[in-house]
């Protein structure tokens, strides 16, 4: 019996649809391989041709406004295969699907401009609190067109289970709408609760619409799982599905976690929709994730992210103002501050790592920091270098069992130069941080979905919401505390005593790191 389920589990894995697109992919970039070295093989000049517009590209990357660490793994990959490094690199360019996005996304920002003018005496009233975050605010509203709020309740959760709970009891509460927009779905306890909410909310006339990324498609969904959905009464949409074709737009992921609810309640953190992140099914030891609920009016910057994201493949105007919710002239101080901001690969600006090089270069006293992934920029490295240098306390929680190999040798390259500047690293040794969390000072925080690598700070969809001067700012911090005392402490021994092999791999994979 056990043999014929283990031949029908590799029966099933060689026709997969997944298995499909990966040969068919590799059959492209076999072709693509061979064909450039027949050219080289058959014709010199070819070859001195190609050598020359190698030359060309290089010329043209050092020149390009991009991140200089791209640009070295770029100008490597040429100079090493000249024929095949320019010919990808040149293939990159001229996307056409990239182009598309990039220009609807400008028209849609565009078409939400006018719901999301910033109040500039709230600029103003935070400028007499902390003048470097009421710049920070300018430069959200004029970049990505968010603004901050006041009058926005936040509250924390330290765990993925304790979001759920919550959310739960929100989704019930629904009357008007529900938009959903998640990186992971994956069927089993979670979603199959949250879906059968769903489906009662359509039967009680709330209309529900739910996104997810196409990476799902790979090995969690069905290709047509949208199909399925639309049959029960709800809105849905796969962003970006992977397809057998080569194509850089695949690189870009909806890494977003959002549920917003009638325009009053909005989540967001690091959970997706999958038992791991509540530690329903045990992978890599305990799931240490977190998230944030906000109720008011910064949860209308996310229902704008949303609608944004699900439109950009549609050809009707959206009625915005159906679902945005009327503002209150009166502040409450004890809540502070809230802007919630969306990152976009499209967008030439970083908005991600914009915060976290603000909270860096502004805290006083201390920042903590927990994060999956450690694959910095030189940017980073600096900033996070400088701060420790400069006595400030900065403290970064990673797991002690990773979910990627490959991605843990890489950050411990990084490891010991941080550590001889100052800053502290600890692993929490129960299992996978998945957090995303920066906290500074006991007044400042963000949450979110992005993560210290070049593919949330660069490629991916992103989101996270700053906080200051609002009581749940303690919250988090006293959470950091709590995780620490389940972490141990990383020293520059234990790093010289790792085995070669693991040293060798993660230093040849920081060649290459920004292209992974």
């Amino acid at each position: 019996m056990k043999a014929k389920k283990a031949k029908k589990g590799i029966f099933h894995i060689i026709f997969s649809r997944t298995a499909l697109i990966a040969a068919l992919l590799i059959v492209q970039i076999g072709i693509f391989i061979r064909t450039i070295s027949m050219l080289e093989e058959h014709a010199t000049s070819v070859y001195i041709g190609f050598v020359a517009l190698s030359i060309v590209v290089i010329v043209y990357i050092i020149n390009r406004e991009e991140n200089p660490a791209f640009k070295m793994s770029w100008i490597l990959f040429v100079l090493l295969i000249p024929i095949v490094g320019t010919a990808f690199y040149i293939f990159m360019l001229i996307q056409p699907g990239t182009s598309y996005i990039r220009k609807r996304l400008f028209v849609l920002s565009s078409e939400t401009s006018p719901y999301m003018k910033q109040n500039k005496g709230l600029i103003e009233k935070l400028r007499l609190s902390k003048p470097a975050n009421a710049n920070l605010a300018h430069y959200m509203s004029k970049t990505c067109g968010f603004p901050v709020h006041r009058n926005t309740k936040v509250t924390y959760f330290p765990l993925g289970e304790d979001k759920f709970c919550e959310l739960k009891i929100q989704l019930e509460n629904a009357k008007k709408f529900i938009f959903m927009e998640y990186f992971i779905v994956e069927t089993g306890v979670m979603w199959n609760a949250i879906l059968d909410i769903l489906k009662r909310k359509v039967d009680e006339g709330v209309e529900v619409r739910f996104m997810y990324d196409g990476m799902c498609s790979i090995s969690l969904l069905p290709y047509r799982y949208p199909e399925k959905l639309e049959k029960m009464g709800i809105q849905c949409k796969m962003f970006n599905p992977i397809k057998p074709v080569l194509s850089t737009q695949q690189n870009n992921r909806d890494h977003r976690k959002i549920c917003v609810i009638d325009g009053e309640v909005a989540f967001t953190g690091g959970v997706n929709l999958a038992d791991e992140y509540i530690n329903e099914k045990e992978r890599f030891g305990h799931w240490k994730d977190t998230a944030v609920m906000l109720e008011g009016e910064a949860v209308q910057n996310f229902t704008i992210m949303f609608l944004q994201m699900w439109n950009i493949y549609e050809r009707k105007t959206e009625d915005y103002t159906k679902y945005l919710t009327p503002k209150t002239k009166e502040f409450r101080r004890e809540l502070g501050f809230v802007l919630p901001y969306g990152d976009s690969p499209y967008d030439d600006e970083n908005i991600g790592e914009q915060v976290y090089f603000h909270i860096l270069n502004h805290a006083k006293k201390y920042v903590h920091i927990m994060t999956p992934y450690l694959i910095l920029d030189n940017e980073m490295v600096t900033t996070l270098t400088y701060a420790a240098k400069c006595g400030i306390e900065v403290i970064i929680i990673m797991p002690h069992i990773p979910d990627k190999w490959y991605a843990f040798v890489l950050a411990k390259t990084y490891y010991e130069e941080l550590i001889s500047a100052g800053v502290q690293i600890y692993e929490y040794t129960p299992g996978f941080v998945h957090a995303k969390v920066f906290v500074s000072d006991d007044d400042t925080a963000t949450v979110g979905t992005i993560n210290l690598d070049f593919r949330s700070l660069y490629l991916h969809f992103e989101c996270g919401t700053f906080i200051y001067n609002n009581q749940v700012v303690r919250d988090i911090e006293k959470d950091f505390q709590e995780t620490l005392k389940k972490c141990q402490k990383v020293t520059v021994t234990d790093l010289r005593n790792r085995k070669v092999g693991e040293k060798v791999c993660g230093r040849v994979l920081r060649l290459i790191a920004p292209l992974m």
